[in-house]
């Protein structure tokens, strides 16, 4: 069982031709409501590779959390432990997409910023993941109570705690983060995500291993991210030598970018199998 301590995120989604400049009023072609937050995004895209999965999340009590949780419930996540804060919103993110994929994304936490969980709540996972869109409290307990795997997704860039990073087994970040996080050049292993570049792993500061990504055509790469996380941690749990883990872990993030919104973007096994393929 995979436990995911996490945000939870209404995605309003606004599809236009080109990002606009600062002060630049533009016309969007559509837009849209779709389920998203990097911790329910994760939980997702490793269920629909086959884990059993856990989150442990915060959502507000308004309607906008029942939008919010629908596909995790629908497809069999565990969200037993997403609790409601009374008087507090579902954390939103406003999001632009240009015909190219290119996204600007601004999040408002909600109810995230009020995540708090026991450690004991994922003593008994068999990994444990967490991200930087809740409160340093809930990723210090996350990182306490993994007792196997433990990996941290470190987005929004701010600086990891010490012992969160100490114990990380795995932290990803994009290329943009890297720099902006200190102590990741001591960290044990990070796999920095470059875009339509691939990916490259590091041991303690040190390049290890490199991948590309496979050629495919960008519509929306909001959560390419996340399924490069879940993807990773679950090949690297599984045994896969780390420059496989790599290489499908990039194919899964190019697939997700094919295809339009966070979480119905993400991909199944039998979909990424089918594009490993190719």
């Amino acid at each position: 069982m995979i436990a995911v301590v996490g945000s939870v995120n209404l995605d309003l989604v606004a599809r236009l031709e080109k990002l606009p400049t600062p002060g630049e009023t533009l016309s969007a072609r559509d837009f849209d409501r779709i389920p998203g937050g990097k911790g329910a995004n994760q939980a997702l895209a490793a269920r629909r590779l086959g884990a059993q999965v856990r989150l442990l999340a915060a959502v507000g009590d308004d309607q906008l959390a029942d939008d919010a949780l629908a596909l995790l419930r629908a497809e069999g996540v565990d969200t037993g432990h997403v609790t409601r804060v009374p008087g507090t919103p579902t954390g939103i993110a406003m999001i632009e997409v240009d015909d190219s994929g290119e996204t600007t994304i601004v999040v408002v936490p909600g109810a995230n910023a009020a995540l708090r969980i026991d450690p004991s709540q994922v003593a008994d996972a068999q990994a444990v993941l967490t991200v930087l869109e809740v409160p340093d409290e809930a990723v210090s307990a996350a990182a306490a109570g993994a007792h196997d795997f433990f990996a941290i997704n470190a987005a929004p860039a701010r600086p990891i705690p010490p012992d969160v990073l100490a114990r990380a087994d795995l932290v990803v970040v994009n290329r943009a983060e890297y720099p902006k996080i200190p102590g990741l050049e001591t960290a044990r292993r990070v796999a920095i995500t470059l875009g339509a570049d691939g990916a490259v792993l590091l041991h303690n500061g040190t390049q290890v291993s490199t991948s590309a990504a496979p050629v495919v055509t960008a519509v929306d790469g909001t959560a390419a991210g996340d399924a490069f996380t879940a993807t990773l941690m679950l090949g690297l749990m599984r045994g896969d030598s780390e420059s496989e883990a790599l290489s499908t872990a990039c194919a899964a993030g190019a697939l997700t970018a094919s295809r339009p919104g966070a979480q119905p973007s993400l991909p199944t096994a039998g979909e990424l199998a089918e594009m490993l393929r190719r």
